[in-house]
């Protein structure tokens, strides 16, 4: 999977019926189905029982299960209210019969009100002076840990270029925030708004833990601490393109009892905030 339209292909579900559908994963690098699949095909599932032109603003979801790459995700959506400005549903995802996921999701209709939103770092380098994950690979292919050298060699539709690159053999702890560029790949110019969003949805789910291990650097790694998701909420603000670069801006206030919480701001390159995201997820030492 190397393109947009790959992507698109793999979040636009099989209609069984009204509220019903049925999708199949790809990995990223993991033996489990990436969590941002998962809520990206449930807002797809979500979005297309939408019949009112409504848009969606914010989203809560569980992980209960790890998902199974080789088996089709049936996702249910129930119509939990359609009201005078806002429409709510409700999405299950099971497999085999069994409930791996949940999701509730709101729709709002276009309104006009107040506005302001938080500043982009000020000092934040832009991705044209920074490696890319496949400038990282073929730069440094010889001496990364076999487990990070797997996980870059697999074809994505996206490009990152994080602003602060650890060393992985360097036991240092390092400060609980992370900042990485991300471009889709492919033509991008004629996404719908439902596309975009369900699209940043599934990109979310990178990189958002890597702030909350990073604090604990002189320790904890990929490769010695259990790491899921558990839940995951996101709020939609403002339209947006994805012909340029846009800034995940992360960090993680805290990390205990085996979990680790993290939250994070999405940027346009002029610095038009266009979502927020927090994620909890399990952190425990192998």
């Amino acid at each position: 999977m190397n393109s947009t339209q790959e992507l698109l292909n793999l979040i636009h579900l099989n209609q069984i019926d009204d509220y019903n559908f049925e999708g199949f994963s790809k990995t990223v690098g993991s033996p489990n189905v990436f969590g941002g699949q998962v809520l990206a095909q449930a807002i797809n599932a979500a979005t297309r029982t939408i019949t009112n032109g409504r848009i969606l603003h914010s989203l809560h979801s569980y992980f209960l299960e790890p998902g199974h790459l080789e088996l089709p995700i049936v996702y249910n959506v129930s119509i939990v209210r359609d009201g005078g400005s806002f429409s709510v549903r409700r999405v299950t995802a099971a497999q085999n019969g069994k409930t791996i996921f949940i999701l509730s999701a709101s729709f709002q209709r276009e309104e006009t009100g107040y506005e302001h939103q938080i500043d982009m770092k000020s000092n934040i380098k832009f991705p044209e002076d920074l490696l890319s994950w496949t400038d990282l690979l073929e730069t440094y292919r010889e001496v990364l840990p076999s487990r990070v050298r797997g996980f870059f060699e697999i074809e994505r539709p996206i490009e990152f270029k994080p602003v602060q690159i650890a060393n992985p053999l360097e036991k240092k702890d390092l400060p609980p925030f992370t900042d990485v560029w991300v471009k889709l790949k492919g033509d991008v110019s004629s996404l719908s708004r439902g596309e975009k969003q369900q699209i940043l949805t599934y990109i979310s789910d990178y990189n958002i833990l890597t702030s909350a291990i990073n604090r604990h650097a002189s320790k904890a790694n990929w490769n010695n601490t259990q790491t899921a998701s558990l839940d995951h909420s996101m709020w939609f603000f403002r339209d947006f393109d994805y012909s340029d670069w846009l800034l995940y801006s992360i960090e993680s206030p805290n990390t205990s009892n085996a979990r680790g919480f993290a939250k994070g701001n999405l940027f346009t390159r002029d610095g038009v905030l266009i979502a927020s995201v927090a994620q909890e997820g399990l952190m425990r030492p192998k």
